[in-house]
């Protein structure tokens, strides 16, 4: 019997084929290695130049497999019409060469939930076929279905209260590595991730706020990876690091001779990005005239390079990010109202990582590992581990500087020390010293008497724990009284009430 595996390329197959990637070899890979196939048919919706590099790599890593590569055009991933259409053509193709030769087999892994579902509806109605699954803790394994689809059950199947098909049905992109690579269990990054896999699908601006070192480059580019466009560029562009004389130059391009210096013509980063995602990094220290022409561009979806009288057709979704307060920006007249109301649509605040506890252990044995493996195959390599005094000096430290502090603090104990195990003293010797906050000047250091309250400052202390609370834990009292450490939400009631805060 000619074996025939038929499945869709999904994003981890593409990534599957990266020098460095930790995704392993991929659902079909995985699947053409454990088990036995004659033939592959592999469909995608993937831009062709995309999938060329993995069908070369998967080619030479099952070379006795016959792979074929099935283009496909959808609207949608998640458009149930345009899939279904597209498998029962691929299906139809194997039954109509070996009408009684072949056997079928669909890999429910790569792709959408909705690509999933119409495997499962082919496998028990139309092209009786063998279901599995992959993954890399578990392997290849039979999917099992244990009941026939019937005309009742097809409905309830296209709406299955399922994981998948829940974040389908919110809005959500489909589940994608990128996000899983922002290593996350507390509340605040959760609604911060929930809320970006919300909007990654869409072409809406988004403004990613937050603190130095929060990874707001890294938040970025899974939005775009985990988007329609994510076959298109991502272009990252430091406002803060151009000279404000050669800004537009550097965003919207030039022609020959537009200015000294200018001995060719020169395309800027809205070209470089379009149809793709341009990230305006620390958009904040635009300069205003740049800033009157940025928006225009925004707002028209048109360029005009320094030194041409032609404005130029681009398409791309801006994300910018910012470590300042924009609106404060905004009262201050540094940065435009009407622009700051364009980049806005979505805001997306990282929490610093002092209001992240429930994330520090686990970024530090990632970034630890990640470390041990950057050095493995430098001279005289120890591959390092923390002693538990070290690890609970790393736990009590507020990290400023977030979690770029974190990990260059990591690399400087493990290069500081010759040592396997990094004690107390290697992290306290690698931890940069911390100027004192202001906040801590105005609550712990004002000057007795000149008409101080006590009350009040402590009232103020509290006021603004019990908002954060309140906030992180989306107004359920009982968790908000556990992460102030009162023992009941009757006694966070009673404390509102103190202090003045209703809900």
């Amino acid at each position: 019997m000619h074996k025939v595996l038929i499945s869709w390329i999904g994003t981890t197959d593409l990534r599957a084929p990266e020098e460095g990637a930790d995704v392993g070899t991929g659902p079909v890979a995985q699947a053409l290695e454990e088990l036995r196939f004659d033939e592959a048919r592999l469909l995608t919706n993937h831009e062709p130049e995309t999938v060329a590099p993995y069908r070369a790599w998967l080619r030479a890593r099952a070379p006795e497999v016959q792979i074929q590569v099935l283009q496909e055009t959808l609207s949608s991933p998640t458009d149930f019409g345009e899939i279904y259409a597209a498998a029962v053509r691929a299906c139809g193709a194997v039954v109509e060469e070996a009408p009684d030769a072949s056997s079928l087999t669909f890999h429910l892994s790569p792709g959408t939930p909705a690509m999933a579902a119409i495997w499962v509806i082919l496998a028990k109605t139309r092209f009786p076929a063998e279901l599995i699954e992959s993954s890399r803790q578990h392997g290849v394994r039979v999917a099992s279905v244990p009941f026939d689809i019937s005309a009742d059950f097809l409905p309830d199947l296209l709406r299955r209260p399922d994981r998948e098909l829940e974040r389908l049905s919110a809005g959500l992109a489909p589940e994608a590595p990128e996000f899983d690579e922002i290593l996350h269990r507390s509340a605040a990054m959760k609604r911060v991730i929930l809320r970006a896999r919300r909007v990654a699908p869409r072409s809406v601006p988004v403004l990613i706020e937050g603190e130095t070192g929060t990874g707001k480059e890294l938040v970025a580019r899974a939005i775009h990876r985990a988007s329609p466009r994510r076959d298109r560029p991502f272009v990252a562009v430091n406002c803060g690091a151009v000279s404000p004389e050669l800004v537009e130059s550097e965003l919207f391009g030039h022609e020959r001779g537009a200015f000294t210096g200018a001995s060719a013509r020169r395309d800027g980063h809205f070209v470089a990005a379009d149809g793709g995602t341009l990230f305006l990094d620390e958009i904040g220290e635009l300069p205003l005239a740049a800033q009157v022409k940025l928006l225009r561009a925004l707002q028209e979806g048109e360029i005009l390079p320094v030194g041409s009288s032609r404005p130029r057709t681009v398409n791309v979704r801006p994300i910018a990010a910012t470590n300042r307060s924009l609106p404060s920006e905004v009262g201050a007249g540094r940065f435009r109202e009407d622009l700051f109301y364009r980049l806005a649509v979505a805001v997306l605040r990282l929490p610093p990582l002092r209001e992240r506890a429930d994330d520090l252990a686990l970024l530090i044995d990632r970034l630890l590992e990640r470390v041990n493996r950057e050095s493995q195959q430098q001279p005289g390599h120890v591959h390092k581990k923390l002693s538990a005094g070290a690890r609970n000096l790393l736990l009590s430290h507020s990290w400023p500087g977030n979690v770029r502090e974190l990990q260059n603090t990591l690399r400087r104990a493990a290069l500081w020390s010759s040592e396997e195990t990094l004690t107390v003293d290697d992290v306290r010797e690698a931890l940069l010293p911390v100027a004192a906050s202001d906040r801590a000047e105005t609550v712990l250091n004002r000057p007795l008497g000149n008409r101080l309250d006590v009350r009040a400052v402590l009232a103020g202390v509290a006021r603004h724990y019990l908002e954060r609370a309140l906030e992180e834990a989306g107004g359920n009292k009982t968790e908000a009284a556990r992460l102030v450490g009162l023992p009941s939400y009757q006694t966070l009631t009673n404390w509102m009430k103190r202090y003045g805060l209703t809900q």
